[in-house]
């Protein structure tokens, strides 16, 4: 069973963990799943974010999982994440995109959802 998980939630909030959990599950069982980063979700993809040395790293945990990480674009730019190719577009002078994180449009959450046998939101 395909699963899509889509992440909504603050990196701040515990319910972000449960989706890495989730995720590190379904690809303990070698379950097809795929993720989907939305809202406040995307500012787990800035490079930027700042966690304390007693603290794991919800960033890192989720470029070590080795799955595609698509975020919402447009979420992603109104929440001041970009990558090196908005950052060009919108005369950015920096860019903050976590690497292994990819900017994509909500035409990949249409395909995600129609795609997936269930949808978990987080």
């Amino acid at each position: 069973m395909s699963t899509l998980l889509l992440i909504t939630a603050s990196p701040l909030s515990v319910v972000a963990w449960h989706a890495l959990e989730t995720a590190q599950a379904l690809k303990q069982k070698q379950a097809p799943f795929q993720v989907f980063f939305y809202q406040d979700a995307v500012y787990v993809a800035n490079q930027l974010n700042w966690v304390p040395d007693d603290q794991k790293n919800l960033t890192q945990e989720w470029q070590k999982l080795g799955v595609r990480l698509p975020v919402c674009v447009s979420a992603a730019l109104n929440r001041g994440i970009t990558d090196q190719e908005n950052s060009k577009r919108h005369q950015l002078s920096q860019y903050n995109l976590a690497k292994g994180f990819e900017l994509v449009g909500l035409g990949q959450l249409a395909d995600a959802v129609e795609t997936a046998e269930r949808v978990i939101q987080f």
